[in-house]
């Protein structure tokens, strides 16, 4: 069911000094950072400001900030394209799955995209600079580093905050009338990064063997693996969802994890 918001004002734009601001505290993202839901608490509180000028409402500023403390993750540089976005989004009071679903199917794409930029392209480069200045007897090998490193750095940092913010804004014009395609479009996007994840991230292999006479059967491998790749990390995902919808709580859950995985290598079945 969509959300209807209390107050469906949409004058309220945000400043190039509101989107500055927002970019600096961006630079937090991961100061909050937990294996439960990742970079949530920072991503709320990079856009925090945003959301309390936009929604003037309590109910629909508290819905809002509920709904961004759900599991997020991306590259730490290239956060601010998402929160341009999302703002935009926000501003024109669009429906929250539509935002939800955006909010998922960008986090992963750019986490990808970071990486190899950052990580892979533009560290190599700058500290090789650096490094053989240094090794030459140069001072300014060191700083050399991190100015050509953060100039690329806080450049896309900032830039990307007012171009997503602008680009949410014209594409979300563009596309009004399209928003319930746009809504299901991005879920089923959305979904499809949540089920890559867990196949990436959650590790669940059965290591037992059967035996039967002179042949071995590997549960995992002949069996599993051949009904659905991943099956188990799905089953044992979907299996924690359904018990966080129980009202169980995730320090339950995590213990359960825990325990299951002790058991699992002590008696060799995992």
């Amino acid at each position: 069911m969509a959300y209807n918001y209390e107050d469906q004002s949409k004058e309220i734009a945000l400043t190039k000094k509101d989107l500055n601001i927002l970019a600096w505290r961006s630079l937090l993202l991961q100061a909050s950072f937990n294996y439960e839901r990742m970079q949530s608490a920072g991503w709320l509180y990079s856009i925090l400001p945003g959301l309390r000028k936009i929604h003037k409402n309590k109910k629909d500023l508290s819905t809002a900030m509920k709904e961004h403390m759900e599991f997020f993750n991306t590259h730490p540089f290239l956060v601010t394209f998402i929160m341009g976005i999302i703002l935009a989004m926000e501003q024109n009071k669009e429906d929250r799955d539509a935002i939800r679903g955006i909010k998922v199917a960008t986090m992963g794409p750019l986490g990808g995209v970071g990486d190899a930029l950052f990580w892979l392209t533009l560290l190599p480069i700058t500290a090789g600079i650096g490094a053989s200045l240094a090794m030459d007897g140069n001072i300014l090998g060191p700083f050399i580093f991190l100015i050509l490193f953060n100039i690329v750095h806080f450049g896309l940092r900032f830039g990307l905050m007012r171009y997503g913010y602008q680009t949410g804004v014209k594409a979300i014009q563009k596309l009004k009338e399209g928003t319930r395609q746009i809504s299901r479009a991005a879920s089923i996007i959305g979904l499809s990064v949540v089920g890559g994840l867990i196949a990436t991230y959650v590790n669940f292999k059965l290591s037992a063997v059967v035996k039967t006479g002179k042949a071995k059967v590997d549960l995992q491998a002949d069996l599993l693996d051949k009904i659905m790749p991943a099956l188990l990390p799905l089953a044992y995902t979907l299996l924690m969802y359904y018990l966080l919808k129980k009202g169980k709580s995730p320090l339950i859950l995590i213990g359960i994890t825990i325990i299951l995985g002790l058991a699992g290598k002590l008696l060799h079945f995992l």
